[in-house]
């Protein structure tokens, strides 16, 4: 008998659960994400670069420019307003910019790593010298956004006042990751050829779970419990949106990455060309910030951390963050530590 009174018990509260969930999603509105003010400065063809609003205190004259991946949108640097590390950067004093790399169409899919970096981040760079008056700009580059900004530093070292990267790949030898053991024996002209030049953000996103696929089923299971609860709801929601808002890939962009760094891992052996320029990480003589995240299982740390190693600066620094990948932006720990550490970093070099 008691038995079955606990097990009454249990249902009631499930039923009680699930009715309250109800109420809860009919009073989420839409799921806004990337609410920081921000206003279209520059831009080429889809290509869009966007300087922050800010009623602080700017304390740090040199401007910020962040480069995100291409294969997520750049929202997760603002995801929501309490988990934004755009927010805290700029609450701290900094005159912050990001890159909008666009929707990528069938007309894109000659786009290539020369124009994205020696075309697009340069045109943003030489924009935003021109708008401060100012011969350098801070460059800040994530994941595959921080591999480019580190080719970007070696190529036009004297537009770069400092440079920071998070969780980029720059050394592609490493085999920790699956992401990597799989990419070294992809048929990649098929896959892009295939897909008729594009390489489907879907596609990607359905790999990316693939890499811990358990990962995908707990956290489904995880957010039952918190049905009821608007606050959990609503960071669920805006992290599942940014996640299926994947972008497609220009072909020859990514054709060139795979092949040249996952497969052929060109950036470190000195044999990368872009544009008919052989790329020499010594050029980059600046002070740089690298970042890495300890429990990163989609970058390594043996593929952020070589770095150092291979450029000439002489202020160079090594920053160990004790979290995962996407935890270096919207983990307690990327406001509280991480992004001071930055601003404080660029703050001592302006």
């Amino acid at each position: 008998m008691e038995k079955i009174t606990q097990m009454t018990e249990q249902y009631a509260q499930k039923v009680a659960k699930i009715t309250k969930s109800y109420q809860t999603m009919a009073q989420i509105p839409e799921i806004d994400l990337a609410t920081s003010p921000k206003e279209l400065v520059w831009n080429d063809g889809k290509i869009s670069l966007f300087r922050y609003k800010n009623n602080a205190k700017t304390t740090v004259k040199v401007p910020l420019l962040i480069v995100y991946a291409l294969v997520n949108k750049q929202d997760m640097m603002d995801l929501q307003p309490d988990k934004s590390v755009v927010r805290k950067m700029l609450a701290l004093g900094l005159d912050v910019y990001i890159m909008d790399w666009g929707t990528i169409t069938r007309a894109d899919r000659y786009t290539t790593m020369n124009d994205y970096i020696n075309g697009y981040i340069n045109g943003a760079v030489e924009y935003m010298k021109k708008a401060h008056n100012l011969p350098k700009v801070n460059l800040l580059g994530v994941c595959q956004g921080g591999t480019f900004s580190t080719i970007y530093a070696a190529m036009h070292p004297e537009n770069i006042k400092n440079l920071v990267v998070m969780v980029a790949p720059i050394d592609f030898s490493n085999r920790d990751g699956l992401l990597f053991r799989w990419a070294i024996d992809m048929d990649v002209d098929a896959l892009v050829d295939n897909g008729g030049g594009i390489v489907s953000g879907e596609l990607l996103n359905s790999g990316f779970d693939m890499l811990k696929p358990l990962a995908k089923i707990r956290k489904y299971t995880a957010i039952v419990d918190s049905l009821d609860d608007k606050e959990k709801m609503l960071n669920f929601l805006r992290m599942e949106k940014w996640v299926a808002n994947s972008p497609d890939q220009a072909g020859e962009c990514f054709r060139q990455f795979i092949k040249d760094m996952y497969q052929g891992n060109k950036l470190i052996k000195g044999e990368l060309v872009l544009g008919g320029e052989t790329v020499n990480l010594k050029n980059i003589d600046m002070p740089v910030l690298n970042i890495y995240a300890e429990s990163d299982h989609l970058v390594p740390p043996p593929c952020s951390i070589p770095l150092t190693d291979f450029i000439s600066s002489k202020d160079s620094k090594l920053y160990k963050f004790a979290g995962g990948h996407i935890g270096v932006f919207v983990g307690s720990r990327s406001q509280n530590e991480l992004s001071p550490t930055i601003v404080d970093w660029l703050k001592q070099r302006d």
